[in-house]
């Protein structure tokens, strides 16, 4: 698998791959990463990639020539790349989107900057858009990295132990049941006797007691959603 990160700022992004797991899977072929950036493609000759959004408005927004010309040369040397851009008005990124993701060959990620990026490159290359939640971010580098290390787990061969990735979080609509590392017992503070008895049904018994008390503390939305779509199962 390919990943493309179309952005002014490769050293904000080339560093976390360079260590741990992603830097692993690098290294076997697992998958792949480049840089693209705009100002490769601009035609200005002191290449400028911005300028004042039409209309008025505080900023400056990335204009559409480099990225058109860059993006057109992307999809002519990878026609099935799939582009992917990052906006407060794409559907949230979930865990779903990672795992269907994991299936492409070649992602391309847009990471804005300034104001945003020329919404005609969005409507004439992108193949969908996300955000990662309802705040505002400096550029597009962080959710790129996000969406990038969310969707690397789910490729084949990249976590050691493939179990790791059924019992996470959001693999199922619970919370993952917390976890406790040796020493069993630390400054008076113990593990769940439970666990240290051996007995694998009545650990998972357990933990998915756990999941479920994780999930109705901390996300009340999915424990409630849990709750509706057990009671139409009945």
């Amino acid at each position: 698998m390919k990943f493309t990160f179309v952005t002014l700022f490769r050293e904000l992004i080339e560093g976390y791959f360079n260590d741990s797991i992603l830097s692993r899977a690098t290294q076997k072929g697992l998958f792949s990463v480049e840089f693209k950036n705009p100002r490769d493609f601009t035609k200005s000759k002191h290449l400028k990639v911005d300028d004042y959004a039409v209309g008025g408005g505080a900023g400056l927004t990335l204009m559409p020539q480099p990225l058109f010309d860059l993006l057109d040369s992307l999809k002519e040397d990878s026609p099935d790349v799939h582009i992917i851009a990052m906006t407060p008005a794409g559907k949230p990124f979930k865990q779903n989107d990672a795992v269907r993701l994991s299936q492409k060959k070649h992602i391309a990620f847009i990471a804005g900057r300034y104001e945003g990026i020329d919404e005609r490159v969005i409507e004439t290359y992108c193949d969908e858009v996300f955000s990662i939640g309802d705040y505002i971010l400096t550029g597009g580098e962080l959710p790129s990295l996000v969406m990038c290390d969310a969707i690397t787990r789910n490729i084949d061969g990249v976590l050691g132990n493939s179990e790791s990735l059924e019992e996470e979080s959001f693999n199922r609509p619970l919370l993952e049941a917390p976890s406790f590392s040796k020493p069993a017992n630390f400054k008076n503070r113990s593990v769940p006797s439970e666990y240290l008895k051996g007995n694998h049904c009545k650990i998972a018994n357990l933990k998915l007691k756990l999941s479920l008390e994780k999930t109705k503390f901390f996300r009340p939305d999915m424990y409630k959603s849990l709750s509706e779509k057990v009671k139409d199962e009945k």
